[in-house]
């Protein structure tokens, strides 16, 4: 291949690790670290201080304007807003910005602290982005989230209609267990620990900074999804009953004061949509009432689906799920849907109704569900897949650990680490002279590849992980060393630069693909048998594998032609004892021993 061709290529792929690897960077070199703080708090407290900090911020906004001062300079965003909403009412711009201005701008208080606190609101959710695609530190080097869940065995007791004895016990917890360890440990690179605590406790750790509510709704996820048939007539008489008793309808608990006035197989069921900050908020109807429907208690049971996937509405582009049935779920749930043509059928989640679309046709073995946000619309997935879990699980504590690895000992086994690389970099310099300067290069390449592989795969870093490295810039250097020892054979036969460096490479190419080939079979065994720091050290090696090919192939061999043809070298040295030199005064070329 041309070299100008093997160049862009070499730049693209570095431009897009680049892309991979910038979020990371950004999260731990430019972030500081109380905004870290604040993107890693719960959806609540993020509502919470975003509210109190935007009425400070308004309030000093009012005390500028009271003085006819300018606008504080960490609110110099609202005069693009304020300039915008001047030109909406067709009123002349004014020729100086100040406090007052901009305040006049807004219809009324509530509308500046909206603006004010949704600006707030797009920042922390922005950060949340960035550390969400950033790489993770392991248990053992950043500590994590720990999360003890009691499991709930009189519910499942009432279930089952018995009493439950030993065996029913085990079997509950051992279920429980494959289906938590299938929604957390689904990739295999945040190498979480799930183990039984007790008879009836399951104990969890998550490495790095999770997000604890993500977590919550992937581990609490009962899979609690139902189809209810809306009761129209119901929903009418219930609303001209409660327009007329608003407050003695429900009690403090939210359930019916007085339940004859629906009929006794109906329930009533709040409608919720998700605020600014992905919390559920009951819609209100336009009189500013909370909306409610009244659907059909027994429903069709989400648990006969057995595949879901996101997928995006052709028409609204909304997130959607699109799930598939059970044979028997594919019946009876056909059997609902082509019986009640052009009626309402409410999608619930955990008691809560999603949206209530009409039924236009029978629905057999497929079908798609909307009212979801793209990240509730992937937890719903992922809990849907897994299946329901056996019993029902609390969370008996939850709390942030700190790492379980010493700071010093963290210290001192990462210096342990680029202390042995630093002498291979150091051995191939000395041993190999010039050409080891070509393996340094080849190799803090092929480290930068891996690491901005892995951190596009939202890898969790873990003391096996970085081992995992080591022995993958140990295995690229031992290509490097086979190709230089190739090259000093051809030397020996008193061949050109150009045509050693050529032979070399083609003699070593099997050799380097045959250890590399064996060594991703091994590594492809551990990541599908082992778990955990295992598997994490499988895949940081498998992607190592290909990147360290890349680098000792093409990106050593592009360095070694660049010297030979732009360079127009023809000096190659590739040891202490066997080089090549140009002899003076003619062009012929000869090896020589020093």
């Amino acid at each position: 291949m041309n070299k100008r061709y093997r160049l862009l290529i070499l730049f693209i792929v570095l431009g897009v690790c680049f892309l991979f690897l910038w979020p990371s960077v950004r999260w731990y070199y430019f972030v500081p670290k109380e905004q870290q703080a604040l993107a890693l708090e719960t959806r609540q407290q993020i509502k919470a201080n975003s509210t109190q900090a935007a009425q400070a911020d308004l309030q000093r906004l009012i005390e500028a304007a009271r003085f006819d001062e300018a606008v504080p300079e960490d609110m110099d965003f609202l005069i693009p807003i304020a300039r915008r909403k001047y030109r909406d009412i067709k009123q002349p711009l004014p020729d100086q910005w100040t406090a007052r201005t901009v305040l006049e701008a807004f219809d009324s208080r509530r509308e500046a602290l909206d603006t004010i606190e949704q600006k707030y609101c797009d920042t922390i959710f922005g950060l949340k982005d960035m550390q969400r695609n950033a790489v993770k530190l392991g248990l053992d080097l950043s500590g994590g989230l720990s999360i003890v869940l009691q499991a709930n065995l009189e519910s499942l007791q009432e279930r089952l209609g018995r009493s439950l004895n030993e065996d029913d016990r085990v079997d509950a917890m051992n279920r429980a267990l494959e289906v938590l360890n299938s929604r957390i440990d689904r990739f295999g690179l945040t190498e979480p620990v799930i183990r039984r605590q007790g008879t009836d406790q399951i104990y969890v750790e998550i490495p790095g900074t999770a997000d604890p509510e993500r977590i919550n709704d992937i581990i609490m996820g009962k899979g609690s999804l139902s189809f209810h048939l809306v009761d129209d007539d119901a929903t009418e008489s219930f609303y001209h009953f409660y327009r007329n008793n608003p407050t003695t309808t429900f009690d403090a608990a939210g359930n019916l004061l007085n339940p004859s006035i629906i009929p006794p197989d109906c329930m009533v069921l709040g409608v919720y949509t998700k605020d600014r900050y992905g919390l559920d908020e009951q819609e209100r109807n336009l009189d500013g009432s909370l909306r409610f429907i009244v659907v059909k208690r027994q429903g069709f049971d989400g648990n006969y689906i057995v595949d879901a996937s996101v997928d995006r509405d052709h028409m609204s582009g909304q997130p959607t799920v699109a799930f598939q049935l059970s044979s028997e779920g594919a019946s009876i749930f056909y059997n609902l849907t082509s019986s009640n043509i052009d009626r309402a059928l409410a999608i619930v989640l955990d008691d809560k109704v999603k949206s209530s679309p009409r039924i236009n046709s029978g629905i057999h073995e497929r079908g798609t569900i909307t009212g979801f946000n793209q990240e509730e619309a992937e937890n719903l997935a992922l809990v849907l897949r897994t299946a329901a879990l056996p019993v029902e699980l609390d969370v008996a504590s939850q709390q942030s650990i700190g790492a379980s690895l010493g700071e010093d000992t963290i210290r001192q086994g990462l210096f342990a680490l680029l202390g042995g690389i630093a002498l291979v970099f150091l051995f191939m310099l000395v041993f190999y002279r010039s050409a080891g300067i070509n393996a340094v290069v080849a190799q803090l390449l092929n480290f930068y590849i891996m690491f901005s592989v892995l951190s596009a795969l939202n890898f969790t870093l873990t003391l096996p992980a970085i081992a995992g490295f080591i022995l993958t810039i140990g295995m690229a250097t031992d290509a490097n060393v086979i190709i230089f020892e190739r090259i000093k054979e051809e030397m020996r036969l008193g061949k050109s630069r150009k045509a050693v460096i050529e032979a070399g490479f083609g003699k070593a190419f099997w050799a380097i693909m045959d250890s590399n080939i064996t060594t991703f079979i091994a590594a492809l065994f551990l990541s599908q048998l082992g778990s955990g720091p295992i598997r994490g050290f499988a895949v940081s090696l498998s992607i190592g594998v290909f990147s360290s090919v890349f680098t000792a192939l093409f990106v050593s061999r592009l360095i070694f032609d660049f010297g030979t043809d732009v360079m127009r070298s023809k000096n190659l040295s590739v040891s202490w004892t066997t080089r090549i030199q140009e002899t003076l005064g003619s062009s012929h070329v000869k090896a020589v021993s020093l």
